[in-house]
């Protein structure tokens, strides 16, 4: 008897380890990228090459334009199992690690984009070790380009935007605060609702990159921009552990293979579209506003005002002092 139990025991592990069983299984990716842009583009691509290497039954489905929500929506939908996957600006990724704030959330702090590569790759061992602490894995790490302020009305200094409403994002109650504690108006909104919000005077002006201003034709309605690099948008492309535990070997190889080149892809297209954006919406009408140098100085200004409220707050105070200390190290290299 104890013979055939073992047998028995031997057989249904046989079955619940075999391959074709383990292979079948179906990963939804959510984004906010606009659908067939080459985010979501590279997602198909990421998620196909996942798809062949997991083999048997197993599908794909990549979810574009916020249908799954916004991205705190997204992080919750991937906790409890609707969603195995997301590609995520900062807004997002903070909901599952905080510390992440610091690659997006300090202005005008980074002057290249050699900068945030350098910062990013020094923090991303650490960074990416804190997400699996917290059972997601960092599959690629992307950006979206430089954040502008697009506005209904001509602005340039900061004290123009004081009588203007500001679009920020709903989860980022640290920042509305902030924003208040200097007189400025944040109106708590999701993506989907800047275009109706824009239209019935809600809000006024979106920080927004050039390329999803033009994707989604937020220029038309604030055919006003400024032209300087407030923050740079970092995102990252992250699938739940519980998910990444359940894959061939040969499944996760792929992911992540398909995911560090579409990182790639992704930066070297981003920061190339900037300008590109800009160029096209001028041509559609875009008025772009360029700062003197008297009023950058205004701006560097409010950044310096901005940095204590934000140390402790928005991003952990460690962190912060971690990039600082990155930055002033680059530099100093690069200067001799």
């Amino acid at each position: 008897m104890n013979h055939l139990k073992a047998i028995l025991q031997f057989v249904f592990g046989m079955l619940i380890l075999s391959p074709a069983l383990a292979a079948d299984m179906q990963l939804r990716i959510g984004t906010l990228a606009p659908k067939s842009s080459l985010y979501h583009r590279q997602l198909l691509e990421v998620g196909e090459a996942w798809r062949n290497a997991q083999g048997g039954a197993s599908k794909v489905v990549v979810y574009p334009d916020g249908s799954q929500g916004g991205e705190t929506e997204m992080a919750r939908r991937m906790r409890i199992g609707q969603l195995q996957s997301a590609l995520m600006s900062v807004v997002g990724l903070r909901e599952i690690e905080p510390s992440i704030a610091a690659l997006q959330s300090l202005p005008l702090l980074f002057r290249s984009w050699e900068e945030v590569d350098y910062v990013r790759e020094k923090m991303r061992p650490s960074m990416e070790k804190k997400f699996l602490d917290k059972g997601f894995v960092v599959l690629a790490w992307g950006d979206a380009g430089w954040v502008r302020f697009f506005s209904k009305e001509a602005a340039v200094r900061p004290e123009d935007y004081k009588r203007m409403k500001f679009f920020a994002w709903g989860s980022e109650p640290e920042q509305q605060a902030i924003m208040k504690s200097l007189g400025y108006t944040p109106i708590p909104l999701e993506t989907a609702d800047i275009l109706p919000s824009m239209q019935t005077g809600m809000i006024n002006v979106v920080p927004s990159t050039p390329y999803f201003a033009l994707a989604s034709q937020i220029y038309n309605a604030a055919p006003h921009m400024l032209e300087i690099n407030w923050a740079p948008i970092v995102g990252a492309m992250v699938v739940t552990l519980k998910a990444w535990d359940a894959m061939t070997p040969k499944a996760q190889e792929a992911l992540r293979t398909a995911g560090e080149k579409a990182s790639e892809q992704m930066r070297r297209q981003a920061r190339r579209e900037v300008d590109e954006a800009v160029d096209a919406m001028k041509k559609r009408g875009l008025i772009v506003h360029k700062p003197s140098a008297q009023e950058m100085l205004e701006w560097n200004d409010l950044a310096e005002k901005l940095y204590p409220r934000i140390r402790g707050s928005m991003v952990p105070a460690e962190t912060f002092d971690e990039v600082f200390k990155h930055i002033k190290a680059y530099r100093q290299a690069q200067a001799k």
